[in-house]
């Protein structure tokens, strides 16, 4: 044996790489959840304080915080958005031709 582990390229999504359904969803998911986290922090709110902001039980938030994603829809999350007073922008938009369409979210 070489001892060299194979390495391959990444596509960017880690739900695409590991073959989870709706990669893009999760990802947009992961996303929301990481500003989620970040601005728990930078108000200095604590897990049952944040919950209590969000109308969600203290153990439900811990879990989506540590990366259960699935319990709460997209829509869901984009509303805890509008509840820690962050405007949410869909924008939909035509494709480059070169690359099929996707789903992106961006934080201003």
């Amino acid at each position: 044996m070489s001892g060299k582990i194979p390495v391959h390229p990444g596509s960017g999504n880690v739900f695409a790489d590991l073959g989870f359904d709706n990669p893009e969803e999760m990802q947009l998911r992961a996303d929301l959840v990481q500003q989620l986290r970040e601005i728990i922090k930078r108000r200095r709110l604590t897990q049952l304080a944040a919950a209590k902001l969000l109308g969600i039980r203290q153990p439900d938030l811990s879990a989506l915080l540590h990366g259960h994603l699935t319990r709460y829809s997209l829509g869901r999350l984009l509303k805890f958005m509008t509840i820690l007073y962050r405007d949410v922008q869909i924008v939909v938009k035509a494709k480059p031709r070169h690359r099929s369409a996707r789903l992106t979210v961006a934080f201003g």
